[in-house]
């Protein structure tokens, strides 16, 4: 058989030549995007393209819309999608770009926990910094800067409502966020009550004036919102208030955290086991273990050592009730997220989203644990 000059098939002499204009610019060893959206042959001469087998696809999006955790007791974290800055976009004319490698993004490694774990410690690190400065000098700095916070959060969660078309008013929220830990730590519970009861009639009141359309819905959020985070701000303002209240928040922090930790890890490296699939798929009953081992140990610690007449079984049972009350915490947010299809709540604390994702567990295990504490070693 003979060739021709490039080394191929002589041409057939009825066979029209190539218009060089219409090869220019294409590579004649790559299949056009018709030839290889609809899988037909190659013309003679030519290769089809065959990728290399270790390149990853990634024309298609993962299914799910979010996936809110990554920890497994208690912890609300940002996934590394949302911290690193997700996976590439398709480049102009329809070709995807390669994604990094998993667990990366932008040069950047994140750890098994799915975040960029030296950024989030940082961050926690600077915050319990701030917390016992605060708590260890005068304590109404630690006052105004828990308000800020649930200001903020309470900011991010009525946003975030807006995407179900739910409008809570703002401005009798915002009065009651920042006046019911106030009035809590100047006279006490009674006039925490009465500040979170005129709260709850001044949003009723302000909702009348857009109408009956979604009166229900509105307030109903509202009330929602009083309850989530101003009664807790006022709860929290309960604990701080007695002498050795500086004492009693650092017990309260240091074992939610000790809870968010203790699940972190043991489910990022031990976890099996779903705890609750349907809602936060990622934790995982060693994760909740993990999580109890740990408040046990910080709870009896602490209650011993920084409560007069304080026992350590007292502490154990305040480590126990922590661990479900965090769990339950973050489960309650992660199931907020997922109706209304968000990942993160806020993106102002990088390496952990918003504020809400970092105050999930402690709103809920505040309560619980000023009451323990006033049962167990009254103020």
């Amino acid at each position: 058989m003979e060739l021709d000059d490039a080394g191929g098939p002589p041409r057939s002499p009825e066979e029209p030549e190539a218009d060089m204009a219409d090869m220019a610019g294409k590579a004649p060893d790559t299949p056009t995007e018709d030839e290889s959206s609809s899988g037909a042959a190659p013309p003679a001469g030519a290769h089809a393209y065959v990728p290399p087998s270790d390149t990853p696809r990634t024309d298609e999006s993962p299914p799910g819309l979010v996936d809110d955790d990554t920890s497994t007791g208690g912890a609300s974290l940002a996934g590394a999608s949302s911290v690193n800055g997700g996976s590439a976009d398709a480049s102009a004319g329809g070709v995807s770009s390669a994604s990094p490698p998993s667990g990366t993004s932008g040069g950047k490694r994140a750890g098994r926990t799915g975040r960029d774990l030296p950024l989030a410690i940082g961050v926690g690190l600077g915050l319990g910094s701030l917390v016992l400065l605060s708590l260890y000098t005068v304590k109404e700095i630690f006052l105004a800067v828990m308000i800020v916070f649930l200001f903020i959060g309470m900011r991010e969660l009525t946003e975030a409502f807006k995407s179900r078309d739910i409008r809570v008013p703002f401005v009798p929220v915002a009065v009651g966020m920042v006046g019911t830990p106030v009035v809590a730590y100047e006279w006490g519970s009674t006039a925490a009550l009465a500040a979170v009861s005129v709260t709850v009639f001044a949003l009723l009141l302000a909702r009348l004036t857009d109408g009956a359309d979604g009166y229900v819905r509105d307030v109903s959020a509202g009330v929602f919102v009083v309850g989530y985070l101003v009664l807790v701000g006022g709860i929290v303002a309960l604990l701080m208030r007695p002498d050795d209240g500086d004492h009693r928040i650092v017990i309260f922090i240091a074992t939610t955290v000790a809870s968010d930790t203790g699940g972190l890890f043991a489910g990022a490296f031990l976890g099996k086991h779903k705890l609750a699939p349907t809602i936060s798929p990622k934790k995982t009953w060693e994760g909740v273990t993990g999580s109890a081992l740990m408040c046990v140990l910080v709870g009896g610690g602490l209650v011993w050592w920084l409560l007069d007449d304080g026992k350590i079984w007292q502490g154990v049972l305040v480590g126990l009730a922590a661990v479900v009350t965090a769990t339950a915490g973050d489960l309650v947010e992660s199931m907020i997220k997922r109706d209304l299809g968000i990942k993160d709540l806020g993106t102002i604390l990088p390496g952990h989203g918003g504020v809400m994702d970092r105050l999930d567990s402690l709103v809920v295990t505040a309560p619980v644990v000023w009451l323990l504490l006033e049962l167990f070693v009254p103020s």
